[in-house]
């Protein structure tokens, strides 16, 4: 059975994993591996993951895709663990794909970033009350790539089905006046991992998504503990160590001048690093090149010793 509103509500504080999709060098998903790394973060202490998500490739998989990608992560995970699914696109696709992640018992549905060129804050708002009307799944929309207002922010936070928020604009001015403004009972999440973890937790986030930590979750849940006790300088101590291979994901790569480009390859570098499973990318998104893997398993092994020297 599914998580209740105020269950997903308390899972979302706390560090949300994403799992990521293996694919094999054919570019086929290897399903198993999904459920390994799920059961994996599980027994290491992670409660909540993102499936079908962003950092899952979420626009390189079929509408069937995201639905068994999904199911896999559901079936292999015990019942107290809390899986958002990814949902986007125009309202019919959306609402098609809500229904199949109800069939298959998902605890929330985190609504992607919108894809759209042009933008309406009213619309976007129409948007998730249509969603929100094939469902008593819980909304957690995803915002990023786009810039809005305090009170698109807050008007969002307002809608009933909307248990949590996650926010990834590099804002945290805008983040804070959102949170005061904001329905009471919403979560905020900080979408933009572990790099600012503290100053979104000021800024009233109560949980964040995984960066290093989709690979080494004892790193970011020392974190969450760390903030939650008010431990400062331990969390920017815990936040410092991720930074190097934080930086790493957001380099464009080899032949190429956009931001990010390695970013999900050199998540999956860190899985297999981990002792998990990575796998291989799909179009759009590019293997790390021989140079680039080398250098994560440089970084990764400098954060491999500080995660022994800073946690038991």
């Amino acid at each position: 059975m599914s998580l209740g509103i105020d269950e997903v509500r308390d899972r979302l504080r706390g560090v949300a994993v994403g799992l990521l999709t293996p694919f094999d060098e054919q570019g086929e998903i290897e399903y198993w591996k999904i459920e390994k790394n799920a059961q994996t973060h599980y027994k290491r202490g992670i409660r909540t993951y993102l499936a079908a998500a962003n950092i899952s490739e979420y626009h390189s998989l079929s509408q069937e895709e995201r639905v068994d990608v999904t199911e896999t992560s559901v079936k292999g995970l015990p019942s107290d663990a809390c899986v958002l699914a990814g949902v986007g696109g125009s309202t019919s696709a959306a609402r098609d794909l809500i229904r199949a992640y109800d069939r298959i018992g998902v605890d929330a549905m985190m609504i992607m970033p919108p894809d759209h060129t042009y933008l309406h804050e009213r619309g976007l708002l129409d948007y998730y009350h249509k969603l929100a009307d094939v469902t008593e799944t819980p909304l957690v929309p995803y915002v990023r790539g786009f810039d809005p207002s305090v009170e698109y922010l807050a008007e969002l936070s307002k809608i009933d089905a909307v248990a949590g928020i996650k926010y990834a604009l590099e804002d945290p001015i805008k983040l804070g006046a959102a949170t005061s403004k904001g329905a009471n009972d919403v979560v905020w999440v900080n979408g933009l991992a572990e790099p600012y973890a503290v100053s979104y937790w000021a800024e009233g986030a109560e949980g964040f998504s995984a960066g290093v930590s989709n690979f080494r979750p004892e790193v970011g849940l020392a974190l969450f503990e760390a903030l939650s006790n008010g431990d400062w300088e331990r969390a920017r101590t815990l936040r410092d160590i991720c930074l190097p291979y934080q930086n790493f994901r957001d380099r464009t790569g080899q032949d190429n001048s956009i931001a990010g480009a390695i970013s999900v390859p050199a998540v999956k570098k860190g899985l297999d690093l981990a002792g998990m499973h990575g796998g291989s990318v799909r179009e759009p998104i590019r293997p790390l090149s021989s140079v680039e893997a080398q250098e994560a398993t440089e970084i990764y092994n400098k954060l491999d010793d500080d995660i022994a020297r800073l946690i038991e």
